[in-house]
């Protein structure tokens, strides 16, 4: 396990392990759904009219409304992974999906799903007329001095600090980022409180807009999500935002508690695929933090 620290203003409190690289899994959600809220805050895009030749909008894709099928419950991919395959083409895995069967009209519910990010991404490639990993170099990473980088090949997974064991990047279809820990918590300070994002646009990203109950076993008293971003509570903790993520070898949470003395941004990272154990140890560190803040016992 390792993890950084920052306060709301940007200040390093804790990094355990400063340059070793994780891989962020979907904490590149969030950086994602920015990308689409720049554009749509520059007049490029209106993110409530339906996509063309489709029944649902960006809006609706970032908030997981569109009801475009999930596939990491999938058979076939499942089967694939495990077989260490070379990843399909995008085109594959939305065929493989049934990405134009809904799994409900677009804003009648709500699915998490890995494929709609996919769709935005492509979106975003169709916009910029170059492929995401530039894309966010140009926009995201680079003026905000990150090291931070999408993962394209399975020698880039080669570099983690816990082994890949084979796993290739590409089964990650909307892009994974990474980096190290303490990255990634200055990401989220840059999204949170930042310039990253107009104020308007940040505003648009925090609507939660899907409420949700406990999950058993895990920290969240309440779930919720706005724009590429959760949002929950904790008990004698308050509010949570940012982005869980796993894939195969690893977990984190990457998140900012705002309730709390000191406002700290944690990013947890754990080996293994349950993020269980990641959103309690960031909820841990961000207790410590705001005790020391505090000067007092929570």
């Amino acid at each position: 396990m390792t993890i950084a620290v920052l306060n709301q203003a940007g200040q390093l409190l804790r990094d355990d392990l400063p340059t070793a690289l994780f891989p962020w899994w979907s904490f590149t959600k969030p950086v994602l759904a920015a990308l689409v809220l720049r554009a749509a805050a520059r007049g490029v895009w209106d993110l409530d009219a339906p996509l063309h030749g489709r029944p649902y909008s960006l809006r609706h894709l970032l908030q997981h409304r569109a009801g475009v099928p999930e596939y990491g419950g999938l058979a076939s991919y499942k089967s694939a992974v495990s077989a260490a395959e070379n990843p399909w083409s995008q085109e594959r895995l939305l065929q493989e999906v049934g990405s134009d069967q809904l799994d409900f009209a677009p804003g009648a519910g709500w699915n998490y799903s890995n494929s709609g990010y996919l769709i935005l991404r492509q979106q975003l490639e169709r916009l910029h007329g170059e492929g995401l990993a530039q894309i966010m170099q140009t926009e995201v990473l680079a003026p905000l001095g990150l090291s931070a980088r999408l993962a394209m090949e399975s020698e880039d997974f080669a570099r983690l600090h816990w082994p890949a064991a084979g796993y290739h990047p590409g089964w990650v279809y909307h892009g994974c980022l990474m980096g190290t820990a303490r990255d990634a918590t200055r990401l989220l300070q840059a999204l949170l409180y930042g310039d990253l994002l107009p104020a308007e646009a940040r505003k648009a990203m925090l609507l939660q807009d899907m409420r949700g109950g406990p999950i058993p076993g895990r920290v969240w008293s309440e779930t919720g999500y706005g724009l590429g971003i959760m949002i929950g509570t904790t008990p004698n903790v308050g509010r949570i935002i940012g982005h869980s993520g796993c894939g195969p070898f690893s977990a984190n949470l990457v998140a900012a508690f705002p309730e709390l003395p000191g406002q700290p941004i944690v990013a947890a990272f754990v080996q293994g695929g349950d993020e269980t154990p990641a959103e309690y140890a960031a909820v841990e560190a961000a207790r410590a933090v705001a005790k020391e803040q505090a000067g007092k016992p929570l």
